[in-house]
């Protein structure tokens, strides 16, 4: 099975692009690790990429493959594919086709089929991560139920939620002494940091909420999980296909036994015709309530899996927003204490102003008596004196009759 699938991927490349691992995977000559490697096939080779192989049975092998191939092993339309192409950035996106199911989760993508998993070779720590976890769990772990596509399905989800959750919580442990020291002294500094800060949590949100809403996009569809059921429509279109055309002979030897029959027997066109109809109205009445149940029983395993990973990527969203309500409190808590800080200056800038404002008087007083002119009041030798102590008095009422009128107003605090 292995050399069959290695002689259909290998069919359109020159023997020398290939060499054989020890597992019996098969690697392009020392081009596998090396992005300009990579980037000069691709050139070369009018759209071909370097894809990543796996069985069943857990060996892997890297292969370059063009887009046509790719589409005509796959019956996948040519956009489902610009979805895998590392040149454009698309959000996550599960797809569940007739025959593969396209997954673009973060650094993840692949094209699930039932026998295989075709894996975008990059140099990604996840692509490496998934390609060894998924080998290690189809070679190690026999005895599980679920079939070959939802195991490689839920590792792509399960290395995809992880990865968030991880980002999440550094990002978590980062922000939360940050903006404590916001809260506790306004600066510059601090400032351009929770504004990097939030920045960064804004566009992990949106990441998290994609993958939350492609996920719960896939549980409210029950037709797009029962077109990921790619194992059981292969099981059960072999023998209809089979029975469909041993069917057709013994069907087109019966007629051929019963032609010469006498004219009595014959049915006419019209009563066929009936009676097909109503054999049809019949089975689509009893296929629609048995195809129901059996529908959610082929779903319910794919539907168990979805469930577990939307409680966890749930979880994560909800670690993002409970983080974003905590800086919208820290920058509201940073608002009023500006704003108290603001009160208190204008405050003060009232006590200046009604400080100036006696001064005024005061200096105003003085002015008047300084000046060359006669008056009883320079007859007296301390008279000037007893002008200036009767002023500064009257200034110190005023000024204080001003402190009681804003007091009384609420202007000032009590």
């Amino acid at each position: 099975m292995d050399e069959t699938q290695e002689r259909y991927y290998s069919s359109s490349l020159p023997e020398s692009s290939l060499s054989r691992d020890g597992n019996g995977g098969s690697y392009v000559n020392g081009q596998i690790n090396r992005g300009t490697g990579i980037s000069g096939l691709k050139k070369r080779g009018h759209g071909s990429r370097s894809w990543i192989k796996i069985g069943q049975d857990g060996n892997f092998q890297t292969v370059i493959l063009d887009k046509a191939t790719i589409m005509r092993h796959c019956s996948l339309p040519s956009r489902d594919l610009r979805l895998l192409d590392p040149m454009f950035i698309y959000p996550s996106t599960i797809l569940g086709r007739e025959k593969a199911i396209v997954v673009n989760l973060e650094q993840i993508r692949c094209i699930i089929t039932a026998d295989e998993v075709i894996l975008m070779n990059s140099l990604d720590g996840s692509v490496g991560q998934y390609r060894l976890e998924l080998c290690n769990r189809l070679q190690n772990e026999k005895a599980d139920d679920l079939p070959f596509e939802f195991r490689a399905l839920e590792l792509a989800l399960e290395l995809t939620c992880t990865s968030l959750d991880a980002q999440v919580n550094e990002l978590e442990m980062e922000i939360y002494p940050v903006l404590d020291e916001l809260a506790s002294s306004i600066s510059t500094l601090n400032l351009e940091r929770v504004r990097r800060f939030k920045g960064h949590l804004l566009a992990l949100t949106q990441r998290v909420q994609k993958v939350r809403d492609e996920i719960e996009h896939l549980m409210d569809d029950d037709g797009d999980m029962a077109e990921m059921c790619l194992t059981e429509k292969k099981t059960r279109s072999d023998p209809y296909t089979f029975n469909d055309s041993f069917q057709s002979r013994a069907s087109g030897r019966v007629i051929s036994k019963s032609a010469p029959a006498s004219p009595e027997r014959t049915i006419s066109g019209v009563q066929m015709l009936q009676r097909a109809f109503s054999s049809i109205g019949n089975s689509s009445k009893h296929g629609s309530s048995m195809g129901s149940s059996d529908n959610a029983e082929r779903i319910e395993p794919l539907e168990m899996l979805l469930e577990a990973y939307f409680i966890v990527i749930d979880n994560t969203l909800n670690t993002l927003l409970s983080l974003k309500e905590y800086i919208d409190d820290t920058e509201d808590f940073i608002n009023i204490k500006l704003g108290n800080i603001q009160n208190q200056l204008i405050q003060f800038e009232l006590l200046l102003t009604a400080a100036t404002l006696v001064a005024a008087i005061f200096a105003a007083v003085a002015g008047v008596f300084g000046m060359n002119f006669k008056s009883t009041v320079f007859a007296y030798p301390s008279g000037f004196n007893w002008v200036l102590v009767i002023t500064g008095i009257a200034c110190i009422a005023l000024y204080f009759a001003l402190l009681f009128y804003f007091r009384f107003k609420k202007v000032f605090a009590a």
